[in-house]
């Protein structure tokens, strides 16, 4: 009984940012647990790489503009199967000074991290709808509700995804279709790699977490899993923090 709440057998999940990081690392347990996982980014030979071997295929698209969008959702609906499953792993974090940020740079951060998760959801919800079952993970983070240097553009988009999520599971719920999101902690991403290079911030990050260090991507594969599998059939809205404590500190 325990086993059959956690597998994604006869599932297809869309993984955005999928071939890197942390979409990856989220599309490698779901496809462990069973799924066939669609990879999108802009860069095909990554998205094979993270496939390997797996059942499912890729996509190579600007996922942060419209059109990229809707070919990515054509592509998806036109399967055999699919997606029951959209994980909307796909950011930018471009660390600018709040002098420094742009109306350029402000919609660039903004249309990927916050208003593509739901054109993109949007368009997959109806087949999702069909099967009367679904679920929609989006990527929130620390700075949805704490601020950090040079991350005002970043954290308005992942504040807003805190309230689409919300308002996601309020519209799609009752139509079996879950919404939720997992906000990670510092891991080892290349959204990080400044971050990772500095040793002493690095150590001092790890202190300020409850269990003493920062994460590593497998940290990231039971929280995925329990929020894309029936184990999570009555929990939607949520916001599940997977970081090791930071914000309880």
């Amino acid at each position: 009984m325990t086993n059959g709440l956690f597998s994604l057998a006869g599932k297809t999940a869309l993984v955005t940012g999928g071939g890197s990081g942390i979409g990856r690392a989220i599309a490698e347990a779901l496809s462990d647990a069973g799924a066939e996982i669609l990879l999108a980014g802009r860069r095909m030979d990554r998205l094979e790489a993270a496939l390997g071997e797996r059942r499912g295929g890729c996509f190579a698209a600007d996922v942060g503009t419209g059109t990229g969008i809707a070919d990515l959702a054509v592509w998806a609906l036109e399967r055999d199967t699919p997606p029951d499953i959209l994980v909307n792993a796909a950011g930018i974090n471009l660390r600018q000074p709040a002098s420094e940020i742009t109306p350029e740079s402000w919609d660039r951060t903004l249309d990927l991290n916050l208003k593509t998760p739901f054109f993109l959801a949007q368009a997959l919800v109806p087949a999702m709808q069909k099967k009367g079952w679904g679920r929609i993970i989006n990527i929130a983070s620390l700075q949805s509700s704490r601020a950090f240097e040079n991350g005002l553009a970043y954290g308005a988009s992942k504040g807003g995804i805190t309230q689409l999520t919300r308002a996601m599971a309020e519209a799609w719920s009752r139509h079996g279709i879950n919404a939720n999101a997992l906000a990670p902690g510092f891991f080892p991403t290349e959204l990080t790699d400044a971050v990772f290079a500095d040793t002493a911030r690095v150590e001092k990050l790890a202190a300020q977490t409850a269990v003493g260090r920062n994460g590593d991507l497998a940290d990231l594969a039971g929280p995925a899993l329990f929020l894309a599998s029936p184990a999570s059939d009555y929990v939607t809205g949520h916001v599940l923090y997977v970081d090791g404590g930071f914000t309880v500190k």
